[in-house]
């Protein structure tokens, strides 16, 4: 049961941290590159993160920091974060791939937006880093991860 208890306490701790539609987390992009924000929101009567990058506006399933999390400690070593878009492969062995692998726990796609489910390498990983989940490489090209 404690188990339980702690585990909504993380969830509650995360999603307080990431913010609100008013009060979003501003992050930037692994290189430094770009900055965007994270809030948490409901749709369809499911928590979401929600992503807004400018104009654009992405979903990701909130489960996927939970997700993302457990399989880096079972990875066990830095993994690269090989970001792309919905349209293009992602490379194998990386978290984009894991992202939308069929093996992972949802089966498939953490983004929610269809034609905008990509870049989950891109947009996930410093969010796990500002929650205190993962370290995160912040290079020019080549970005990699591993959890806390």
């Amino acid at each position: 049961m404690l188990n339980i208890y702690a585990h909504a306490a993380q969830t509650l701790y995360m999603k307080t941290k990431i913010g609100t539609k008013s009060n979003p987390l501003a992050l930037k992009t692994p290189p430094q590159t770009s900055e965007y924000t994270m809030h948490v929101d409901e749709k369809e009567g499911k928590e979401v993160l929600v992503c807004t990058v400018g104009k654009t506006v992405l979903h990701y399933d909130i489960r996927c920091l939970n997700d993302l999390h457990a399989m880096l400690l079972a990875h066990g070593d830095w993994m690269e974060l090989g970001s792309a878009d919905e349209q293009k492969p992602a490379k194998e062995g990386t978290v984009e791939a894991w992202g939308r692998s069929e093996n992972n726990p949802v089966g498939g796609w953490y983004g929610l937006k269809k034609g905008l489910r990509g870049r989950f390498g891109m947009y996930v990983p410093p969010l796990m880093e500002a929650l205190g989940l993962a370290e995160v490489t912040h290079d020019a090209k080549g970005n990699k991860m591993r959890a806390i």
